[in-house]
């Protein structure tokens, strides 16, 4: 496996898809959760306090949701933007301009589907990182040279 070996390099694009998937999920779930926790709110007596948890989880939902949309339209600042697969590192440039490198304890983890993959590290400072990648963010055969890439890291 060592002799065939080689580096990846490749541009992030706006999964639509994905992110239609996940507002379709996150909208009427925050919505229910908000809805139905102002109602117990206003009722008052003993229903108060699950108001009041259920307009937390629906807002916790909402900032989750955000920024999982936010990460797969590539906004958020630190969104990868690209990706540089090496031997000895894995460094990805984000939006906001700086770069995150990966170069201790790499993990590669898949889906079976192949829909999706998970990269985990540790940085130079050593620090823990973890970032979710959607196949509809790359060109066909990017991904296809990520995965094969990325074999090295199971």
């Amino acid at each position: 496996m060592a002799s065939d070996w080689q580096e990846v390099q490749c541009d992030l694009h706006p999964d639509k898809a994905g992110m239609l998937w996940d507002l379709v999920l996150y909208v009427p779930t925050v919505g229910f959760l908000l809805l139905w926790g102002v109602k117990l709110w206003y009722a008052g007596g003993d229903q108060l306090w699950v108001g009041y948890g259920l307009m937390f989880l629906g807002s916790f939902f909402a900032i989750v949701g955000g920024g999982r949309v936010m990460r797969r339209m590539l906004i958020h600042p630190q969104a990868p933007v690209a990706l540089d697969i090496s031997r000895q590192r894995v460094r990805m440039s984000l939006k906001n301009g700086q770069s995150a490198s990966l170069i201790k304890n790499i993990r590669f983890f898949s889906d079976h589907a192949g829909k999706s993959f998970g990269l985990t590290g540790t940085d130079a400072m050593g620090n823990k990182k973890q970032y979710v990648f959607h196949r509809k963010q790359f060109v066909e055969d990017d991904f296809m040279a990520v995965i094969k890439a990325l074999d090295h890291y199971k």
